[in-house]
């Protein structure tokens, strides 16, 4: 698979899965008005010694008024622009038989000898606000990560790891029986000590249809979290090492034990666990969650940008994701040039003779 396909199927991360289409080829598609012959306008093949350019877009694929091409380019600037090594062409936007939407085709191409342009199509709903590729959508703009944003500087009230201050906000959605977040806790550890400055949050999104017990164990943690902070995150590592024992007949007998374990009274947690308190914080975290279109875990948000199944992406290009949204933002993460280094470059820092 190539770097730009792995790219876009990694990701919900780039906010596409399987954006790029399946059959792209080192030719560009021409637009639905240009190939009335069915054959595309041939891209110049380079030599695979070179890096090669992107072609000039043709003007007469642009036949929708919104959105402007502009517009479509600063909103790739804010999904791809961390990466120096993508390169992309609005290639055009055009109408459709739908009223009002517009399909947007881009050209991209990663900056290597031999790389191959490819070709991604999605489409923009009339009000501009959201794009349309496969099944997912998600927010478009120029600004897309904004609203998101907002949302949980006002919303995500969960406990929290680094700064009280949320203005870099990280928020991580979490599951307690889902295996996949049970490992990602690496990675937010790693996160709050290469980005000192942020605000690193936890809300609570239990999936119930596959982990029956995920929503009991939310009651107890946002139970938890009325002792402190701390006692939040201690309890939760320790649900985290017994997860695979959860059912329904085991599971208050496990939870209990995990509050133990993390110096809290289990039996006084069980009794919170079982007030119309505990649902109602549970419930709150789920809805904002829905709101910003969360649909699984683990999932993070960074300065409202969405990344899904982050325990996936490496954690080098997590990190470069992470400080680009915190410079679009304008806003100190706290992060050093030591630690923004790809993980080989940091070992041979440390190495270096004193």
């Amino acid at each position: 698979m190539n770097g730009i396909v792995r790219h876009m199927k990694l990701a919900l991360t780039l906010l596409f899965s399987a954006a790029v289409q399946a059959g792209a080829q080192s030719q560009p598609a021409a637009s639905p008005a240009a190939t009335s012959s069915s054959t595309a306008a041939a891209v110049p093949a380079a030599p695979a010694s070179n890096i090669p350019e992107l072609p000039p877009a043709d003007p007469k694929n642009f036949t929708a008024e919104s959105p402007k091409p502009e517009t479509v380019d600063a909103f790739l600037h804010q999904v791809w622009g961390y990466d120096p090594n993508r390169t992309w062409r609005v290639a055009g936007v055009q109408t459709t038989a739908a009223p009002g939407i517009s399909r947007v085709t881009v050209w991209v191409l990663e900056k290597a000898p031999g790389a191959q342009i490819q070709q991604m199509v999605f489409l923009v709903t009339p009000d501009g606000n959201h794009a349309i590729e496969g099944f997912n959508i998600i927010s478009f703009g120029a600004k897309p990560f904004a609203a998101n944003r907002e949302r949980f500087r006002s919303g995500a009230h969960g406990p929290y790891l680094g700064v009280a201050n949320n203005d870099f906000e990280i928020v991580e959605f979490v599951d307690l029986q889902c295996p996949h977040c049970k490992v990602a806790q690496g990675i937010i550890d790693q996160l709050a000590k290469d980005f000192p400055k942020a605000h690193i949050a936890v809300e609570l999104f239990p999936i119930v249809n596959i982990h029956p017990s995920a929503y009991k164990a939310a009651k107890y943690a946002v139970c938890s979290q009325k002792t402190s902070n701390e006692a939040f995150f201690k309890y939760i590592r320790e649900v985290f090492e017994t997860q695979e024992g959860l059912t329904p007949t085991t599971d208050d007998a496990l939870l209990k034990a995990a509050a133990t374990r993390a110096g809290l009274d289990g039996g006084a947690l069980a009794t919170c666990a079982n007030s119309q308190a505990a649902r109602d914080e549970v419930d709150a975290q789920m809805r904002l969650a829905v709101s910003a279109g969360v649909e699984q875990t683990p999932v993070l948000a960074v300065n409202g940008r969405v990344l899904p199944e982050f325990n996936s992406i490496p954690y080098d290009q997590l990190k470069s994701i992470a400080q680009y949204q915190a410079t679009l933002d304008g806003v100190d993460s706290g992060a050093t040039a030591e630690t923004l280094a790809p993980a080989k470059a940091q070992l041979e820092l440390k190495n270096l003779p004193k």
